[in-house]
């Protein structure tokens, strides 16, 4: 696990990460595969998770993807919940704490922080990418800018 809080801003650790990620996902141009790497690596090189993982865009709802964590909500309308915020709105969603959020919607009772990144390529919503932590105000306007980055990794490596 790397850690993202030992240069003080914590972008170099990101930084590390999106190095890592690129040699991960070379080779590999599925997406479901991609997804599954992904969500694997973020779950267990970055601390105090307990969910990473994606939300598929499947006709205007979100369908869950590849994950690493508990079991989680199948279906998330737009709209509705963090995912739901940031699929309606394709802006992230970075809250402090979910139970303050109206519509939150509660898969896990542990989680109390959520970074959710929309997934755009070529101008198409393709899903959200899902980090909970069972800790409140976990993610920073770092690890916002951070997971954004990774995400776009991601995105650039995977045809979808």
């Amino acid at each position: 696990m790397i850690d993202l809080n030992a240069s003080g801003s914590g972008l170099d650790g990101y930084a590390l990460l999106a190095a890592q990620l690129e040699s991960l996902l070379a080779d590999e141009r599925d997406f479901i595969a991609n997804a599954a790497q992904f969500s694997a690596f973020l779950y267990h090189q970055i601390d105090d998770l307990n969910w990473a993982g994606f939300y598929l865009n499947r006709n205007q709802e979100l369908v869950l993807g590849p994950f690493q964590g508990q079991i989680a909500c199948v279906r998330i309308p737009f709209g509705r919940g963090v995912c739901g915020a940031a699929a309606a709105t394709e802006q992230t969603q970075r809250v402090e704490d979910v139970h303050a959020f109206a519509g939150h919607i509660a898969c896990d009772s542990a989680s109390n922080s959520e970074l959710v990144v929309p997934l755009i390529k070529d101008g198409r919503l393709i899903g959200v990418l899902d980090l909970d932590s069972p800790s409140v105000g976990r993610f920073s306007e770092n690890d916002q800018q951070g997971i954004e980055a990774l995400a776009a990794i991601f995105l650039r490596a995977s045809d979808c």
